[in-house]
């Protein structure tokens, strides 16, 4: 032993003396006759290669382009569009999207681009008594930038305003599309599993979903985008801690996110909520682990312990990073979303109106079945849990592999391996769609993230002959040749799908453009023509939110509520207002609207005689419970309050209610009443 480590330090000795000049060149030139010259591709295998990025490139951009003309020709035909007047053209707009729209005409009417940004960022004519930033509250930079657009592209003198708003609302839908091609391309590396991603995603369609490209961008456009960010860095962390991607490729990534975050709280006008978001406090916790970090060689148990070690400090630290923030960062960081997931999740009982109106919203509550029927009926759903369970379980076999071996992620994977869990970015995505599910299966408006995942996850797998292999490699296929069958079904099983696809919903999809569907509401249209030819310019309308944000985009008018739900003040209004469907006296009421300077009331007949299909989340049944006029206890003990229904007595114009409120104009569907200034107890 002694004489082998003797011999070896002579010759490292040796290696140290000074070459001479001709050793130099000699070896120069033996280096250079060792190194492999890269072989020159034939020309007929570079136009394949170049042959299938065209043919790919353009079938992507033609189904985002297809998919933007069927939006807009599906939308024409539901709605009528082009044949109607601006009036109920704008009255098409519902709930807080009437408010965007209303925002984006505020800007192209401003003499400047300048004042109209001042204006709406000191607004103080949408809401009374209140003066707030629009756009930092609402996240308006696609308005701010289609009103720009509009503008410098000279589309004035051509197209109508809402035609060009309503034109990027599909444009960007057509984006969408074509990035869900790419992804799924460049993850099972052929363009057919575009194509069946693009046609599950129409099929299943069931919003016009308004996505953006680059983390930055996401952030500006979405004020609730820096949460979806956060199961992302989870994804890589969890990546990162079984070492099944590079460490330094995973941290650029939490660069990105500092970086955006920061620039997003600098303009969003110093937005505190992205300074105490989870993200960002996790993301910080990972770099000062990074930091805390030993070196240790892999595979040992050590190296074991102190990945377990690590796991633990990130979790800790983010959570006392996060509550350390809260505690020196003044902030409204959506107080009532935490309190909404304490009940949604039955760690709280609250008989609070806001909380219980929420909990009644479809898209707050937990998937109907209807929606896995859908899924499963296009043969998405299947496919999917395929495609999931076969790349969860192959990971689950690189991760222990790994721990257990301490090796690295092969560099290049080939087909015979059969192992499509090696590849990082498919763990990375099996991570991600796990945790959106898990939460699109507690909240059902997440399912308009978590559905396109799908389609392209799903796509992707049946496209890949890596996951075929997998399956064989685990069943030990030995009658046929695996890797000639894997190519096989790769091929055909989309084929398949995609003819049943045709042949099923192509039919469907067509009669729904050939079907006129009109939108008809006239007492809407009359309400807004009385508005803007009877009331006062200086008049405030009080009513129930939705209604009030048409009011806003119709005719200018300046209303007591609008239908967000980011702001406490906005939503304790809501309540406020939302009063007038309660057993509560005139005079209560009466005192609730004085002070938000209401001169006019509007009644909607649809709300006071609602009839719900889930029991208990009638607007009116949620205002008695809340102000304890009904309580139904395990003995259904009912208590009643001693004034009537509000809206319903307001009707009948008797004292007190006369002496309060004066009828001025109604319909089948609304009463509008005047607000006395002077109150009169005459009988």
């Amino acid at each position: 032993m002694k004489k082998v480590i003797f011999g070896l330090t002579i010759e490292l000795r040796q290696r140290k003396k000074p070459e001479s000049s001709e050793n130099k060149e000699s070896a120069k030139e033996e280096k250079i006759n060792n190194t492999a010259i890269p072989e020159r591709v034939p020309k007929h295998i570079l136009f394949q290669r170049f042959a299938k990025i065209f043919i790919g490139c353009l079938a992507a951009v033609t189904s985002g382009m297809m998919y933007a003309l069927y939006l807009s020709a599906y939308h024409e035909r539901k709605f009528w569009f082009s044949n109607r007047q601006e009036l109920e053209r704008e009255i098409t707009f519902q709930g807080d999207s009437a408010i965007y729209y209303s925002y984006y005409k505020d800007m192209l009417k401003a003499p400047s681009f300048e004042r109209g940004v001042y204006e709406l960022t000191h607004n103080n004519k949408t809401v009374s008594l209140k003066t707030i930033n629009a756009v930092q509250q609402m996240s308006l930079y696609p308005e701010l930038i289609a009103s720009v657009l509009y503008q410098a592209t000279g589309s004035n003198e051509i197209i109508e305003p809402v035609y060009f708003y309503i034109g990027i609302v599909f444009g960007l839908q057509g984006i969408y599309v074509t990035a869900l091609f790419v992804t799924s391309w460049l993850m099972s590396g052929t363009w057919l599993a575009g194509m069946l991603t693009v046609a599950w995603f129409i099929i299943n369609r069931f919003c016009y979903l308004l996505m953006s490209a680059s983390t930055y961008t996401f952030m500006m456009m979405w004020e609730y985008s820096h949460y979806l960010l956060f199961l992302q860095a989870i994804s890589l962390f969890l990546l990162d801690s079984f070492s099944l991607e590079q460490s330094e490729k995973v941290h650029e990534v939490y660069k990105i996110y500092i970086f955006s975050l920061f620039l997003g709280y600098l303009l969003q006008f110093e937005n505190s909520a992205l300074l105490v978001s989870p993200l960002l406090s996790f993301v910080i916790a990972l770099m000062l682990a990074k930091c805390l970090q030993l070196n240790v060689k892999k595979g040992t148990f050590v190296a074991k312990i102190m990945k377990v070690i690590n796991f633990y400090l990130v979790c800790t630290l983010t959570v006392t990073l996060n509550i350390i923030m809260k505690m020196f960062v003044p902030h409204k960081e959506n107080g009532h979303m935490l309190k909404f997931l304490e009940v949604k999740f039955g760690l709280n009982m609250t008989k609070n109106f806001t909380m219980n109106w929420l909990l009644c919203q479809e898209s707050l509550q937990a998937p109907s079945q209807e929606f896995f029927l859908r899924l499963t009926q296009s043969s998405l759903l299947p496919f999917y849990i395929l495609v999931l369970i076969t790349c969860f379980l192959s990971m689950i076999q690189v991760i222990f592999r790994r721990i257990n071996s301490g090796k690295s992620l092969k560099e290049t994977i080939t087909l015979e391996d059969g192992q499509i869990g090696e590849r990082p970015e498919i763990i990375y995505h099996v991570i991600h769609t796990i945790l959106l599910g898990s939460l699109a299966m507690i909240i059902e408006g997440l399912k308009y993230l978590w559905t396109p995942y799908v389609c392209m996850l799903a796509a992707f797998g049946v496209c890949s002959p890596e996951l075929w292999m997998t399956l064989f490699k685990w069943l030990r296929l030995r009658t046929v040749h695996p890797v000639l069958l894997a190519l096989i079904l790769s091929m055909a099983v989309p084929t398949i799908i995609g003819l049943s696809l045709w042949k099923e919903f192509f039919p469907r999809l067509m009669t729904e453009l050939m079907e006129l569907q009109e939108f008809y509401d006239p007492d809407t249209v009359e309400l807004m023509t009385w508005i803007k030819r009877q009331a006062p310019v200086a008049a405030v309308f009080a009513g129930s939110p939705q209604l009030m944000g048409v009011i806003r985009l119709c005719t200018g008018w300046m209303v007591t509520s609008l239908p967000l739900y980011n702001d406490d003040d906005l939503l304790k209004r809501n309540e406020n207002i939302y009063q007038i469907y309660s057993k509560r006296s005139a005079e209560d009421i009466y005192k609730i609207l004085t002070s938000y300077k209401a001169n006019y009331l509007i009644v909607e007949d649809a709300i006071c005689n609602e009839v719900g299909t889930v029991r208990g989340c009638r607007v009116k049944d949620l205002l008695d419970i809340a102000n304890g006029h009904v309580v139904c206890e395990e003995g259904d003990k009912i208590t009643y309050s001693k004034h009537g229904r509000f809206c319903h007595e307001v009707k009948i114009n008797y004292s007190p209610y006369v002496n309060y409120f004066t009828r001025v104009y109604w319909n089948r569907s609304y009463f509008v009443y005047k607000i006395n200034t002077v109150i009169s107890f005459q009988s």
